[in-house]
Parts: structure tokens; sequence; C-alpha cells
């Protein structure tokens, strides 16, 4: 379990603070910045390593016109009431726009208990979004992406081990009792799909994305400060691919990178060090010519299932290489 030192001065303050906001998505749409976060509520769960307190029930959106400008909660914009074959737990979702709509992805049990990814559509960044019928079809785990690249696909990476049960599905079918691999046997990767053309369905089958040590080796699941968890995040910077994610147990970010959307791509460092609470979760945006980290900690409340985000400039180095952030002084 992480500490929580209030002692340490952040380098950022909550971004709003009537509300509990986690694992913030952050994306420009028609020249307005636009945070689709999880919403963190307080429901007594007990706490467990499959992450049972995090219960969350809908989706709020926070829009800006520029960072440091004043932060707008547009309200629900889609409840797991209105989710028809969901069960529990709307996780960390992500958003995309193409052709005048725009697409709500979110991973959320189904009434088996088993995460599936589900999508929601509206003609506004901020919703509301009506929910498909259906899970993606050949979608599990949680925590998606979308990443619009420059030639104009859209592809969604996912996955996250331990309670995003990403270890259950490694033959390919689901296995309630799926284990984790030996720390000695390659990590188990996260996932890279295709989007179709309508943006509701995967246009292929769940592919892996390996990540590589600097000698070309699968980083290894004992690795765990390197090895991939959850919270996938892909950008590209001068024409290289840039896939960040947490590391979990060791609660760093790191990221890897790579020619190809699907990689291989190859460790390179640390994005952000440990924040307060136990969870790390990002994404990295440009906004007029600067980069920008969004995150999230518990400053407001020091409990690791009620966080806040925020967000910080990011600077990559000449080499490409980026800076590391330590989100305290």
């Amino acid at each position: 379990m992480a500490v929580f030192a209030q002692s340490k001065k952040p380098i950022s303050q909550p971004l709003v603070s009537h509300i509990f906001t986690a694992d913030p998505s952050a994306h420009v749409f028609n020249g307005k910045i636009y945070i689709y976060p999880s919403h963190d509520i307080e429901s007594n769960t007990k706490q467990n390593d499959d992450g049972g307190h995090f219960d969350m029930k809908d989706y709020h959106i926070l829009s800006m016109d520029k960072i440091g400008g004043k932060v707008k909660d547009n309200g629900v914009a889609l409840d797991i009431k209105d989710i028809p074959w969901a069960g529990r737990q709307l996780w960390a979702p992500d958003a995309a726009f193409k052709n005048g709509t725009y697409y709500l992805y979110f991973p959320v049990k189904d009434k088996n208990d088993v995460f599936r990814m589900g999508v929601a559509t509206s003609k506004s960044p901020v919703g509301p979004f009506k929910a498909e019928k259906e899970p993606i079809k050949g979608s599990f785990s949680i925590d998606p992406s979308v990443f619009k690249d420059t030639d104009g696909n859209y592809y969604m990476y996912f996955g996250g081990i331990w309670g995003g049960q990403l270890q259950r599905w490694k033959t390919g079918t689901y296995e309630q009792n799926g284990k984790l691999q030996d720390d000695s046997q390659p990590a188990l990767s996260p996932k890279i799909a295709k989007l179709s053309k309508d943006m509701l369905s995967f246009s292929e089958e769940a592919k892996d994305v390996k990540i590589l040590d600097k000698n070309g080796n699968e980083l290894l699941a004992g690795d765990n400060k390197k090895r991939f968890f959850e919270a996938s995040w892909v950008h590209k910077y001068k024409g290289k691919y840039y896939f960040s994610y947490s590391t979990g147990d060791t609660h760093l970010i790191a990221y890897a990178t790579g020619d190809k959307p699907y990689g291989p791509f190859t460790y390179q460092g640390v994005v952000l060090n440990p924040v307060d609470g136990w969870t790390n979760h990002h994404s990295i945006v440009e906004i007029k010519g600067k980069w920008y980290l969004f995150y999230h900690d518990v400053q407001l409340s020091g409990k690791t299932h009620l966080r806040n985000v925020k967000v910080t400039e990011l600077k990559h180095n000449p080499d490409g290489s980026i800076q590391t952030i330590t989100a305290y002084k």
C-alpha cells in the first residue's frame, strides 16, 4: 500500500473538488479540452486486490477552454442503469470522435461479473451518451484507450491484470481461475485491436502488444517495476509511437517506444513517479504546442478509492526521451 504523505507539497491542484475523479483520459475536440475520468464514490465496499472498492456507477465529463482555466463538470454523461448488459463497476473510460459522432468506450462487469468493453454514442462531446445494447464482441478486461493515428485509423489498446482479469484470458477464452505468469516467464501483454469504420466493433481479433527490454527480450512477469499492469495510453511524437502504462503494484507510469501502432515497444523509462494512493493512471495530450500529463492522486480524501484528477506539463528531451515527473516537491 502506498503511503499518503500529506506533508509533501503537490506540484498541481485537483481540477475539481466537488466530486472525486480518477483515470483521466484527456482529448482536444474543436479546440476545447475534454477529460473523460472515472467518477469515484464511497460505496463502503470492502477493499481487496481485485479492486472491489472501486464501485463506480456513472461518468461525469469535465471540460475547460485552456490549461489553468475554469473547469466545468457537465453532469452525468452515462449511468450504469442505462447500459442494458452491465452488472457493476464502471471503470476507466476513453473517448474518440469521428464523422460528427463522439464515442465513449468503457469497461464494466457484465451480469456474470466478467469485464467487457462497451461503447456509447452522442452528438456532443459531453453527452448524454446512449450505450449500445451489447458489449463489443471480442473485448475483455479493462482500461480502453483509443488512439487515432495520423493515417485516420483508430486502434483500441486495453487490458489490466489482477482485478482487470487479463490473466483469465491467457488461452483466448475466459477461465475464472486463470493465473498470472510465473516471475521467470514473459509478462502478460496488453492488447490492441483496430476499430471498425463505424467505431462500434473490432475489425480484427485482439493482438498482443509486446514490450521489450533494450536487448529485445520480452519483459518478465517478475520485473514489476517495468512490466505492464494496466492503464495503456499511446501518443505520437516526431513519428515515434509512445506506449505508456501503469506498473500497478510498483505504482509507476512507465513508457516504451516503437515504430508501429502494433509495436513491439522498447522500454525507455518512467513518466511519473508514484503518487499518493495505490493506483496511478494517466493520459498524455498535446495542447497548443505543449504536452501535458493528466493524472490523479488522493490529495483531497487520503483514501485510495476517492481520487482527484490533476494536470501538469510534460516535456520531451531533444533525443525524444520523456523527463520523469515527480508529483510532489
